[in-house]
This record gives C-alpha cells, structure tokens and sequence, in this order.
C-alpha cells in the first residue's frame, strides 16, 4: 500500500482490531484530561494519552520542554500543581523546543514573551520560514550541543544529525537519569505512519543506538500515555529491523517485469502494482508477529506505510534493488 485507505463511510464501517496490550497503556487522566508525574526528583512529565512534555522545577524558575497544543493551557495547569505541592515558583522562565513541528510546539506562545526559547540553529531557521505566532523563533540557538543550566539542575542538548525531522535534539537529563527524545520510539506501540512521519528514514532507523548510548532509565518518548524504557526501545528497533530484513527479502523475491507488461504505456501503474506487492509481502509477517505485542501492530495501514518508507530508503539510500548500468 503506497497509499492511506479512504476512511469509512460510517461508524458501523469501522473495523475491528486487537486488543491493545495492557502495558503499552498509561496512568489515568485527570478530570481536566491529562496526567502529570514526577519522573526523577524535580523533573515531571505530563501527557493527555497522546502527547507528552516535560518539564524542571528549580529555585529560579520552571524550565519547560515542549508545548504540544493538544496539551495546551494544561501544561499552566500542571505546572501550577506541582509548583504549589512543592512550595516552589511556577513561573515559566525558559521552553526548549525538542525540533519545530507544530504538534510539539504549538502551545509555545502561550508562555509569553520574556520565557528564554532555546532551540537548535536548524530549528530557528525553519521557525522563521514557517513564520506561525504560535510557535516563536528560539533566542537562544546552538550547533552541535548546549548546556542548559538553571536554579543548579542541568540539562544537555545534542544534535547528532536528522532523524524524524532536520532539527530533532536528544536532551539529557543526567541528574534525572532520563532521556527526551521525540517522535521516534513510541512506547509501546508501532510507527504511525510512515515512520512516524519521519524525513530521513536512515536517521530515523540509527537514533535509537544513539538514544542507547546515553546513560538512562527513563525516556520521554514524546506521544502516547507513559514513559518508556530502555527494553522499550530494544522491542523498537527489533520492529524496525524486522521491517527491514522483510524489505530486503521482498525486494529480491518480486519480479517487476510481469507488473510492467502488462500494463504496457501505463509506467506508473506498473510501478504502484509492483511496489505495493513487494510492501505487502513484506509487511504481512510483521503484522503477524506484532498483534498483541506492539499496541495498533494490526491497523495494517501504519505498519504497511513504515514498510514502504524503509523499503523505498533501502531502495533509494542504499540502491538495493536499483538497476545498474551495464560495465562497457
């Protein structure tokens, strides 16, 4: 499937699926629909079931990381919590944007105007293009890493090439024994789409050995209803690998010629029937392995997009099954 299938006439239209897995659930919501809890000491996440952000509790102010707008004014809720069961400032002095998705970072302008926005040099630039009031450019930019040091608690900011997205920072926290990294592992769950709608599929597949090499037991994953651990990530990258090994084996195990043939002129048609082909044999035994283990492994959608993105980068990136020209 190269392409999302039209969504159903009606309700009664829907299909079924799995149960999702008990442990790919997380705590319950509150009454004003989100959930905030302490990860390590003064560091606390927050979630509505779908997105999550985190944020720093210190003598000097609150540092918070991410605003995603589904989230919205619940985070001032959250924050306002915390603070006052902690005796401790709720104002909002710094927000460092993990990368300059709107999803992520729509809730931003909420914060006002005097909160320090720090951000990677790539985010700043897209930020500015993007030029949405909703999301403001960061002040504070870097290249390569960046410290971040208030009221005495740290946090290390890295680039370590694009993943997800151009801009999508690994931030540390090595006082809390934790990890942010977004929109790449899900806790529990697959991809969405296309590899969580990721850019560089090569990068998005090789951050979570860089997400491993950091000291940590707790991740911020960015979405969904709980934090997720380091077996997490393992359960992740076998789900990824599968997809890959599968791809390989599809890609060698298909012939394009009789697609091509017998649609003559019509390139493209002979191009989307063999594409999809080679995506479907190779998504088929995911799925089966997945259901039950990964939470939506069975909305078949979202494992055959992922399918088609690896195997279009083993395609594109790599040139596995891409014609050679013939040696004189």
């Amino acid at each position: 499937m190269t392409t999302p299938a039209t969504g159903a006439g009606s309700a009664a239209d829907l299909p079924d699926y799995a149960p999702i897995p008990r442990s790919a659930l997380g705590p319950a919501l509150n009454d004003q629909r989100y959930y905030v809890g302490r990860v390590e000491r003064n560091l606390y996440w927050v979630t509505d079931g779908v997105y999550n952000s985190a944020f720093l509790t210190t003598d000097d102010g609150v540092v918070l990381f991410d605003a995603p707008p589904s989230i919205g004014p619940n985070l001032r809720l959250a924050v306002d919590e915390i603070a006052a069961a902690n005796g401790v400032s709720n104002r909002v002095t710094h927000l460092v944007y993990s990368h300059h998705h709107a999803d992520h970072a729509g809730a931003a302008s909420l914060f006002g105007g005097d909160v320090v926005r720090i951000g990677h040099e790539e985010t700043k630039r897209l930020l500015v293009r993007d030029d949405d009031p909703a999301r403001p450019a960061p002040e504070v930019t870097f290249t390569d890493t960046y410290t971040l040091e208030v009221g005495g608690e740290r946090a290390e900011l890295a680039w370590h090439g694009s993943n997800h997205s151009p801009d999508n920072i690994y931030i540390h926290f090595p006082g809390h024994d934790t990890l942010m990294l977004i929109d790449v592992v899900n806790a529990g769950w697959v991809p969405i789409y296309n590899v969580n709608l990721s850019e560089d599929v090569r990068g998005y597949m090789g951050a979570p050995d860089i997400a491993l090499s950091y000291p940590w037991t707790h991740f911020i994953s960015g979405h969904l209803g709980r934090l997720a651990t380091r077996d997490d990530v393992a359960v992740h990258q076998q789900y990824i690998s599968d997809i890959e090994a599968s791809a390989r084996e599809a890609l060698a195990a298909v012939d394009p010629l009789p697609f091509y043939m017998h649609y003559g002129e019509n390139a493209w048609a002979g191009v989307r029937a063999n594409l999809d082909t080679v995506t479907e044999r190779a998504a088929a035994p995911i799925i089966a392995k997945y259901t039950g283990v990964l939470a939506a492994a069975d909305v078949e959608i979202l494992t055959y997009t992922t399918t088609f993105q690896i195997m279009q980068s083993l395609r594109l990136d790599t040139g596995l099954g891409v014609s050679r020209p013939v040696q004189p």
